[in-house]
């Protein structure tokens, strides 16, 4: 019954990734792969699910789903840019513009306040449990001593990502005018990856890692605090 309700929360964890980032990714790849539509096509038909969930955010709780608001804003952007034809090296440089896009829009989250990659790296410190969700709600609501240091790893991890994903499109822009185009259609795929290597190393040294240091350590906190209140009094006799 216990494991049954862990696997509950782990999943319920995982939901906005999966709902926000995965469906939409995963149908314009099948869309576009097992259906043969074309790119704008594919585009369009795997927008729904994040404009759906963006419209009822806003709608029901009059604020905007961050997640399925940046994944829409990229569809759209794709949609333009799979227009643009001719030029070999403008393709090549326009597949940039979905990295830059989701880069201004993470960098514009942190200077909100509101730092997106929050929602990516939540589900993965926290593990569907429930103290250690209570202990990222301390740190994250100022309850914790550790919560300042806590709240700028927050915001250093989102913009190590934003940053990244804006040197990328700049590499890949310069390369696409820059290197002959047969080997730019390969290097351009390495970029990515190389880029995606950085995030998650300088990501995880500058944020992810302390925060999961945090919360692991006020979660044994929290244990310890639990502890002691359930623990029965004693009394001395005279």
């Amino acid at each position: 019954m216990g494991m049954t309700t862990n696997q509950h929360k782990k999943q319920n964890a995982f939901a906005p990734l999966i709902v926000d980032v995965a469906v939409p990714l995963g149908s314009y790849y099948l869309f576009k792969g097992a259906f043969g539509m074309s790119t704008f096509a594919a585009l369009a038909w795997s927008s729904l699910v994040p404009a759906g969930r963006t419209l009822w955010s806003a709608v029901s709780r009059r604020t905007v789903n961050g997640l399925a608001g940046l994944i829409l804003v990229v569809n759209v952007v794709g949609l333009v840019l799979s227009l643009v034809s001719g030029d070999p090296r403008l393709m090549l440089a326009k597949d940039s513009g979905v990295s830059s896009t989701i880069g201004i829009g993470i960098l514009v989250s942190v200077a909100l306040g509101r730092p997106m990659m929050t929602a990516a790296v939540k589900p993965f410190l926290v593990k569907g449990d429930a103290v250690r969700a209570a202990a990222w709600e301390r740190l994250a609501s100022g309850a914790s001593t550790a919560s300042a240091d806590f709240r700028m790893r927050e915001r250093a991890f989102s913009v190590v990502w934003g940053v990244v994903l804006l040197v990328e499109c700049v590499v890949r822009v310069v390369g696409a005018y820059t290197v002959p185009v047969d080997t730019m259609v390969w290097l351009g795929s390495v970029v990515m990856v190389v880029a995606m290597g950085i995030g998650f190393v300088v990501g995880g040294a500058l944020g992810a890692g302390p925060m999961a240091a945090m919360v692991a350590f006020e979660t044994r906190a929290g244990k310890a605090v639990g502890a002691d209140a359930e623990a029965p009094e004693v009394v001395l006799a005279r």
